[in-house]
């Protein structure tokens, strides 16, 4: 166990993370997905709000970083048009499903549901950016995924109790940074293999 002040330094590298990814977006080198992007910002805003009502603290500035990141990304998307990736009718079929399962979170008054109903609809906005990132890997970039994982490590040691509801969602995050930023590196280094299709075709 860490000082619980630490949340601020996991919050700082989300924002680092989020904010490198923007400027990669803006510059064309990402394309980010925007079902995913502003789902993966709604949940923890919403979240945020709430505790700022239920006077939570410093825990509530990681949740601010988790949520303020993604629109800062999802703003790039439209600062540069040709950076944004094409949304599909699987990905908005994906972001329907989440808003449902935000709209079930907010309905609940278990707390264990409601954790596990925020973490389903985070997981299935991610999902169009998960299939992204294994079909496309040369348009993400593994370092704002990595900064995820830290926040979600840095927010785990921090706890002071260990309970489903608290230890959740970063231990969520961690999976979720670890799995995209792995998927993209092996991805990445198996499309620039000479003997790779891709390494034969430009990308579009």
């Amino acid at each position: 166990m860490i000082d619980p002040r630490f949340v601020l330094l996991g919050a700082a590298f989300s924002m680092v993370g989020s904010i490198s990814y923007a400027i990669l977006t803006v510059r064309g080198r990402v394309r980010p997905n925007r079902v995913s992007w502003f789902l993966w910002g709604a949940a923890p805003m919403i979240a945020f709000f709430a505790q700022l009502h239920d006077g939570v603290g410093l825990p509530a500035i990681s949740t601010l970083a988790i949520g303020l990141g993604p629109f800062v990304i999802l703003a790039a998307s439209f600062a540069n048009r040709s950076s944004y990736w094409q949304i599909t009718a699987f990905d908005l079929s994906c972001g329907a499903v989440s808003v449902l399962a935000l709209v079930l979170w907010l309905t609940f008054d278990n707390p264990l549901l409601a954790v596990l109903a925020a973490l389903a609809a985070d997981a299935i906005g991610g999902i169009p950016t998960i299939v992204k990132a294994w079909r496309r890997p040369d348009t993400e970039r593994s370092a704002v995924y990595v900064c995820t994982a830290l926040n979600g490590t840095i927010t785990m040691l921090s706890l002071q109790t260990w309970t489903v509801a608290e230890a959740a969602f970063p231990l969520y995050l961690v999976l979720l940074g670890v799995g995209l930023a792995t998927t993209v590196r092996l991805r990445t280094t198996a499309d620039r293999r000479p003997d790779h299709p891709a390494a034969f075709t430009s990308t579009p």
